[in-house]
C-alpha cells in the first residue's frame, strides 16, 4: 500500500499543500475544478494506483473554499464530517428537493448526496488541526454569489461551515475504491453576494500550506 493521496481543484492549491509538507509518502494532485471532473479524475488515479499493486490508504479533497458568515472566518481551516451535494436535485415552487426525494431507486444515487468522512482520518486530522472548524462542507458547481442565494443555502444546511466545488465527487470516487476520504479547506471568502475585494487568497493559502505541515504526512 502507497501513501495518503491529496487532490486540490488548480495547481495554486497542490503547491500550496505541497510547501508544507516534509516528508515522502504524500501524494499531491491537481485534478480540476467542478465535483464531475474532480470525481473522474480521482477514480481515474485510485484505479491505476489499484491495478499497479499500490493502493493509496486515505484520499484527502484539499483547498480553498467560501465561509458561511458567523460560522468559520476567513483564514480559517475547516474539516468536513460529511461532504454534501447542495445542488443535487431539483427546483419547484415550494424550494429545493433533494435528490433522494424525487422517487428514484437507491442503487441509482450511490451513496447519496451526502458522504460522510472517514470516522479515523477525521479523528487524525482534528487531532493534528485542534483549533480547525468542523462541519458540513458543501459541494456545489455554481458558486453562491447572492443574498438570496446565500441565505437559502444557509436555511438549508444550518450546520454547514464552507462552500466548495470538488469535495463531493472526490468522496464518490473514495467510496467506490474502498478508500477512507476527508475534507479539508480553508477559507478564503465569505459565501455571499460576489465581492472580490473582500477575497483573501494570500491567507487562505498560507493556512492551507500551515494545515498541510500539521496534518498530511
Amino acid at each position: 500500500m502507497t501513501g495518503l493521496l491529496v487532490v486540490t481543484a488548480v495547481p495554486a492549491e497542490a503547491e500550496a499543500v505541497r510547501a508544507g509538507l516534509t516528508g515522502a509518502g504524500v501524494t499531491v494532485l491537481p485534478v480540476g475544478v467542478g465535483p464531475a471532473v474532480a470525481g473522474a479524475a480521482t477514480a481515474r488515479v485510485l484505479a491505476l494506483a489499484e491495478a499497479a499493486g499500490q493502493p493509496y490508504r486515505a484520499v484527502v479533497s484539499a483547498g480553498i473554499a467560501g465561509g458561511f458568515v458567523g460560522r468559520v472566518a476567513v483564514g480559517g481551516t475547516v474539516l468536513a464530517d460529511r461532504s454534501v451535494a447542495a445542488d443535487l436535485g431539483a427546483e419547484s415552487p415550494a424550494g429545493f428537493i433533494p435528490v433522494e426525494d424525487l422517487g428514484m431507486p437507491p442503487e441509482l444515487l450511490g451513496g447519496g448526496r451526502v458522504v460522510p468522512a472517514d470516522p479515523g482520518l477525521l479523528g487524525a486530522l482534528r487531532a493534528a488541526l485542534p483549533a480547525a472548524t468542523v462541519g458540513t462542507v458543501l459541494t456545489v458547481s455554481t458558486v453562491t454569489g447572492t443574498a438570496e442565494s446565500t441565505a437559502a443555502l444557509a436555511d438549508r444546511h444550518p450546520d454547514a461551515v464552507a462552500e466548495a466545488m470538488e469535495g463531493y465527487g472526490v468522496a464518490v470516487a473514495a467510496a467506490q475504491a474502498g478508500v477512507p476520504f476527508a475534507e479539508l479547506r480553508t477559507i478564503s471568502n465569505p459565501v455571499g453576494p460576489r465581492d472580490r475585494g473582500s477575497w483573501r487568497m494570500g491567507e487562505a493559502f498560507t493556512a492551507l500550506t500551515t494545515a498541510a505541515a500539521a496534518a498530511l504526512r
